[in-house]
């Protein structure tokens, strides 16, 4: 693409921009293309008090275990297969972060008002549950025309950066996925004042509409800050069709977050050095379960 910006990063530079105290979208769904070379890169930095929006999965336990979430907001937090993330579970048992739990379709409607600029947008979605009993900031508001419908006013989700991951972009950042769902990874990043696109290739603008439908070109270049190619880069989770979630590694990933000694060697086999490390260290253990 002839005069394009040239937006490729490493994981770490994209982490090194930025900052605690922000508060960062993670795109995907559950444990479904969740950037997790992004948020594995993120546990190396010393980031922290982060107000944390997501479809949550394995990448809101590691940061919760890690202590780096002030404040969550979610409509879920599981392991898809494994119906609760355990870190999750556990850190708010102990309270240990501020949470703000919405109804899935409400999410949606926060990060489409955050992505078109709007301090909310009304949905009938939590009206008659104890979604607003249990978030007694959210408001209603009543139709102007002849209705007269009281609706939720659920509040725009706006974010100073969003990380995603996708299964080919280009330099520019433009991003495709090629699975069966986008999981609203494009809200992310249109609702975010900055958006990274982590992807299992870079590639060629022409390649992306090669082989693929246009449809598949899900994120556009211009609410794209930098990408960062991470080959198994949603690694345990799935990033279909390139490869599907590691089922035997997230039940032991699971497992050792029950038990803190067990979690301990579990970190440092895993989480204790770069990107190269993880994965090495994921295949020896793969050869060990044989």
């Amino acid at each position: 693409m002839t005069g394009a910006i040239d937006k490729r990063m490493t994981s770490d530079e994209i982490v090194g921009r930025l900052r605690s105290g922000m508060t960062l979208g993670i795109g995907g769904w559950g444990s479904r293309r969740k950037p997790m070379a992004l948020v594995r890169a993120l546990l190396r930095s010393d980031v922290t008090d982060l107000t944390l929006v997501s479809y949550g999965g394995p990448d809101v336990g590691l940061l919760a275990e890690a202590g780096r979430i002030r404040k969550l907001i979610t409509a879920f937090t599981t392991l898809d297969s494994i119906p609760l993330e355990p870190h999750f579970r556990a850190a708010r048992e102990r309270g240990a972060f501020e949470l703000v739990e919405l109804d899935e379709a409400m999410f949606m409607q926060g990060l489409t008002a955050g992505a078109q600029r709007l301090p909310f947008l009304p949905i009938r979605a939590g009206l008659g549950s104890d979604v607003l009993r249990v978030n007694p900031q959210l408001r209603t508001v009543t139709s102007p025309y002849e209705d007269g419908e009281e609706l939720v006013a659920v509040p725009a989700l706006r974010m100073d950066a969003a990380l995603v991951h996708m299964n080919r972009a280009d330099r520019s950042g433009n991003g495709q996925y090629l699975g069966p769902d986008p999981y609203f990874d494009d809200l992310f990043c249109e609702a975010a004042d900055t958006a990274y696109v982590s992807c299992e290739r870079v590639v060629e603008s022409a390649a992306l509409t090669e082989h693929a439908a246009p449809q598949t070109m899900l994120i556009s270049r211009h609410s794209v800050t930098g990408v960062a190619e991470t080959p198994k880069g949603a690694h345990f989770t799935s990033c279909v069709p390139d490869y599907g979630r590691d089922e035997p590694f997230q039940k032991a990933y699971a497992t050792a977050a029950a038990d803190p000694d067990a979690w301990d060697a579990f970190r440092a086999r895993f989480l204790a050095g770069d990107e190269r490390d993880y994965h090495l260290a994921v295949q020896t253990w793969h050869k060990e379960q044989r």
